[in-house]
C-alpha cells in the first residue's frame, strides 16, 4: 500500500467540547458508564452505589443467577420490528423495564431525582423515588412524569407514614411499593470504612481527594444542601447518615400493617421484597396487585437468594393475574429477556442508571436506558421472538438452563 492510499485510510476524530457527549460516546454497556462514574465521583459516593452488604455475596450472586441461563433461539422468522411493548398495572410501557426507587440521588448528581425523571417521563418508562430520596415528592411530580411510583419505609410514626401516602396520592404518583426487606439497616461496609454521610462530610481525606474530583465538589457547592427531603425527625435535626435515617423505620411491621396501607393508599399496590411463594400469596391476599422480587441488590441480608431465581415458582403460586416485577442485579438487556422469559411482567434497574446519573447527569440515564433497549431489541431479534409477548409465552422453550440438561 502506498504512504497516499494509507493517509486517505486516517480519520482524525473531531473534538467534542461537550463533556458528557465526549465521555457517553465511549460508554456501549453499563459497564463503560460505571467506569465513568468511578473516574468523576469520589470515592465513597461511588462505593455508596457499587457496594453492598457484609461480604457482598448476594451481589456477586446476583449476576451470576443471570449468566447462568442460556439462549436457544429460532431461526428463520421475521424479527423486523419486534414489539417491546408491555401492558403493567393497567398502562401501556413501552419497554418491560424502569428505574427503581433509591436513596442519596443528588449526592451522586446535583439534579438527581429530577434528573431521572426528565430522562425517563417521554419514554413511558416507570420511575420510583425512594422515602429516602433528596427530592421532594411535590418536585418530582412538577416534571409532569406520568408513570411514578413511591417506595415506601413504614416508619414508627404512622403520621408520618400517613402524610406520605397522602401527598404521593394527592401528587399524581401511579403506584405504591411498600418495601419489607428492611426491618433493619443491612450492614453496608464499604459505607462505613468511608464515614459516609449526607452530604459528604469533608474530612482531611476528602479535602485530599478535591484535586482529583474538582468537577464533582464544585457542582455540590453551587448547588442546595442535601438532605433526605420528605422525611425529618421530629427535633428539627437533620439525618446525616444511612443508620439515621433507617432508625426512622418500624422493625415491628406486620401484615396487619400492610392492611392499613391497604386501606389507605387509592392506587395499584406492590409489596417488595424477597418473597417466596408462600409470603406472596400472602401478599396478594392482603389486597397487593403486585409483587417486586428484590433483595436490594445485595444491600439488605447478604447471602439472599436471587430474585430470579424467585421468578418462576412465585409466578406458579399467585397466577396471572398478579403483576411480577424483578429486579438486583440486571446489567443488561438480555438479564431482562431471562427475567420476561421466567414469567416476569416487568424489570427494575438500580445500579445501572446511577452509574449513568454519576457519569453524565440526566444525559448519562438516558443513554443507559438507550443501551438497555437496544440490547433487549436485539436479543429478541437474535432469539426469533417478533415481541415481548412471545418472549413470554415461549420462554422455556428459548431460554433455559446452563448446566446442560436441556
Amino acid at each position: 500500500m502506498r504512504l497516499r492510499e494509507i493517509g486517505e485510510l486516517v480519520r482524525w476524530p473531531s473534538f467534542e467540547p461537550d463533556r458528557h457527549r465526549r465521555v457517553l460516546a465511549r460508554c456501549h454497556d453499563l459497564d463503560d458508564l460505571r467506569v465513568a462514574a468511578r473516574r468523576r465521583l469520589p470515592r465513597p459516593v461511588f462505593d455508596y452505589v457499587d457496594g453492598a452488604a457484609d461480604e457482598e455475596i448476594s451481589l456477586r450472586a446476583n449476576r451470576a443467577a443471570f449468566q447462568s441461563w442460556q439462549f436457544r433461539p429460532r431461526v428463520l422468522r421475521d424479527i423486523a420490528d419486534p414489539d417491546l411493548r408491555v401492558s403493567v398495572l393497567g398502562r401501556e410501557l413501552s419497554v418491560p423495564f424502569g428505574l427503581a426507587p433509591t436513596g442519596f440521588a443528588r449526592m451522586i448528581h446535583p439534579e438527581g431525582e429530577v434528573a431521572v425523571a426528565r430522562a425517563t417521563a417521554g419514554r413511558g418508562i416507570p420511575y420510583g423515588l425512594s422515602t429516602t430520596g433528596t427530592t421532594t415528592i411535590e418536585q418530582l411530580a412538577a416534571t409532569g412524569h406520568e408513570e411514578l411510583w413511591f417506595q415506601l419505609y413504614v416508619a414508627r410514626d404512622r403520621k408520618l407514614v400517613h402524610a406520605l401516602l397522602d401527598r404521593a396520592a394527592a401528587s399524581g404518583f401511579r403506584a405504591l411499593e411498600v418495601t419489607v426487606d428492611t426491618p433493619v439497616s443491612g450492614r453496608r461496609s464499604r459505607d462505613l470504612r468511608a464515614g459516609l454521610t449526607l452530604p459528604p462530610t469533608l474530612t482531611a481525606r476528602s479535602l485530599l481527594g478535591i484535586a482529583a474530583r474538582p468537577g464533582y465538589w464544585l457542582a455540590a457547592l453551587r448547588n442546595p444542601a442535601l438532605g433526605f427531603a420528605n422525611v425529618q425527625p421530629p427535633d428539627g435535626a437533620a439525618y446525616t447518615t444511612i443508620a439515621g435515617i433507617t432508625s426512622l423505620f418500624d422493625p415491628s411491621l406486620t401484615w396487619d400493617d400492610i392492611d392499613d396501607v391497604r386501606a389507605r393508599w387509592p392506587g395499584p399496590l406492590l409489596i417488595k421484597g424477597p418473597l417466596g411463594p408462600a409470603d406472596a400469596v400472602r401478599a396478594a391476599s392482603a389486597g397487593a396487585d403486585g409483587i417486586h422480587l428484590s433483595n436490594h441488590g445485595g444491600r439488605q441480608l447478604d447471602r439472599c437468594i436471587p430474585p430470579v431465581e424467585l421468578i418462576r415458582p412465585v409466578r406458579e403460586a399467585v397466577g396471572e393475574h398478579i403483576t411480577l416485577v424483578a429486579d438486583s442485579g440486571i446489567r443488561h438487556g438480555a438479564d431482562i429477556a431471562v427475567a420476561i422469559a421466567r414469567g416476569a411482567d416487568l424489570c427494575m434497574v438500580g445500579r445501572g442508571y446511577l452509574y449513568g446519573l454519576g457519569a453524565a447527569g440526566q444525559a448519562g440515564v438516558e443513554h443507559a436506558t438507550d443501551l438497555l433497549a437496544a440490547q433487549l431489541r436485539r436479543t429478541l431479534q437474535l432469539l426469533g421472538a417478533a415481541s415481548i409477548a412471545e418472549l413470554r409465552r415461549c420462554g422455556d422453550e428459548l431460554v433455559v438452563p446452563g448446566d446442560g440438561q436441556h
